[in-house]
């Protein structure tokens, strides 16, 4: 018995870990729980709710069928897998679940608003891909921005042909205060900067100057306030002060159009020493399940969000800093061959939206993982590659580092992969629930990286995702 008691203990250790949102030193309980006792249920679960809160959601979904193999009418293995595949937007899988719950358990009701929530995303999916056309026209056809009035009443700072660092202080500050930006603003913004980053290459090629450095910041999902402390600590942007925003600029955090906006507008102040990558959350699947469309909705309207979706289907998948330091969202590739030459030739202009396979996937979804290798992704998308890859990627290609963002990181960055593989994250605090540090990366004319890491700075009392517009997120 002594095995099952140790266990039982751990478990109880795991479950502290998890009220105090330190979600990874809870799966390391649960797994070690597990280690000592293979056959309780509740182990694997509780695991699956922690791997949920790390995003981890193949885990999830694995651990959570694992307990279905050990007690086939566990019902929280059923919930946990529903939402870990609702989380990766495999709606019909999810709904499979969520009827078998309601069926063992008729009197949730919650568990009867998700399912009737997941129902009609399933038929909302099946809608959009059956009016889906190739060569849809542009929302921006039709808008006659020369014509669209700014009312009098309107008491922001007014928008000429060009951006000016008056307009982006004045637009801080009305942000700040909860007011919005003129709609004709909204659409000058974007389509300025859609121009700009469409002629970019699909790898921006950066080297920083003397006398100057790039800073270089990972996931903001809409956490406005702790983009403004970045530049507090970090300096604004300017000629001499170049930035990289590596992706995951929206959703999940309920201030996604301030920061798009205010990203977008010092790309087009400074549109050569401000960059942005596109991310996993710059893609329409992901912008109408965690809340970006729902949000310019909200406060805009939703051509704003199809004009938006144009924007990030423009944006490079990459940055190459002194040819040292290779910066994308997700991470490497699932074939050894791939080069930065062919990262160079791939065309992001012929397919808008990433798919579930090929190399623009790749680079917005992957993860390092500790073993040689590669393996399935815990996240349930893409896949995981292991230090020996890295290791061949960067000599094939003469680097010193690959540099990513995309996965929650307790201090903020990580360094694995013998020095080779960098996370950084820049959205402490994450979704108000996980008790992590945000962290940034300044790159000198030596390439020499110099880590900062920050604390989340208080906000107005607006919830994540509080524009997710679906009871489904709520589980998350």
């Amino acid at each position: 018995m002594g095995n099952v008691e140790d266990a039982v203990a751990l478990k109880e250790q795991g479950n502290k870990a998890f009220k105090e949102h330190n979600w990874p030193a809870a799966v390391d309980f649960y797994s070690k729980a597990i280690e000592l006792h293979d056959k309780e249920p509740s182990f694997y679960t509780n695991r699956a709710q922690a791997n949920i809160k790390l995003e981890s959601y193949g885990l999830a979904i694995a651990d959570a069928t694992r307990a279905l193999e050990l007690d086939p009418n566990n019902v929280k293995a059923y919930y946990r897998r529903a939402v870990a595949n609702t989380a990766i937007l495999h709606h019909s899988e999810a709904l499979r679940d969520w009827k078998i719950v309601v069926k063992k358990n008729p009197s949730d009701k919650n568990a009867k608003l998700q399912h009737a929530e997941c129902e009609k995303v399933v038929k909302r999916d099946a809608f959009l891909k059956a009016i889906e056309v190739e060569d849809a026209p542009s929302a921006a056809e039709g808008l006659d921005l020369d014509n669209m009035a700014v009312d009098d009443s309107y008491d922001g700072a007014r928008l000429g042909k060009e951006m000016t660092k008056e307009f982006i202080d004045d637009m801080i500050q009305r942000f700040k205060d909860g007011k919005k930006i003129h709609k004709k603003y909204v659409y000058q913004i974007i389509l300025a900067v859609k121009e700009l980053v469409y002629n970019e290459p699909t790898m921006v090629e950066y080297n920083v100057p003397a006398g100057t450095k790039i800073t270089v910041c990972g996931d903001t999902h809409g956490q406005f306030f702790d983009l403004l402390e970045i530049f507090r600590l970090a300096g604004s942007p300017s000629e001499e002060h170049a930035f990289l925003f590596n992706g995951d600029f929206v959703d999940r955090g309920s201030w996604s159009t301030e920061v798009a906006l205010l990203l977008y507008s010092y790309k087009w102040l400074y549109p050569k020493s401000f960059f942005l990558n596109r991310g996993n959350h710059e893609t329409d699947d992901m912008n109408r399940m965690y809340g970006f469309e729902g949000e310019c909705r909200a406060k805009y309207t939703e051509r704003v969000f199809k004009v938006f979706s144009e924007s990030f289907s423009a944006l490079p998948l990459a940055t190459l800093i002194g040819k040292k330091h290779f910066v994308l969202h997700g991470g490497l590739f699932s074939d050894d061959d791939i080069s930065l030459d062919d990262v160079r030739k791939l065309n992001r202009h012929k397919q808008r939206q990433p798919g579930q396979s090929g190399l623009m996937m790749e680079m917005l979804w992957t993860d390092p993982q500790p073993l040689p290798g590669r393996g399935p992704s815990k996240r349930g998308v893409g896949l995981q590659f292991g230090p020996d890859v890295t290791k061949r990627f960067c000599e094939k290609n003469n680097l010193e580092t690959v540099i990513r963002s995309h996965e929650v990181r307790m201090n903020g960055y990580e360094v694995e992969h013998d020095g080779r593989c960098i996370t950084v994250f820049s959205a402490p605090k994450y979704c108000d629930s996980t008790e992590n540090k945000g962290a940034y990366i300044d790159i000198g004319p030596d390439y020499q990286l110099d880590f900062t890491v920050f604390d989340a700075v208080p906000h107005p009392p607006i919830k994540p995702m509080a524009y997710a517009g679906n009871s489904l997120m709520s589980m998350m």
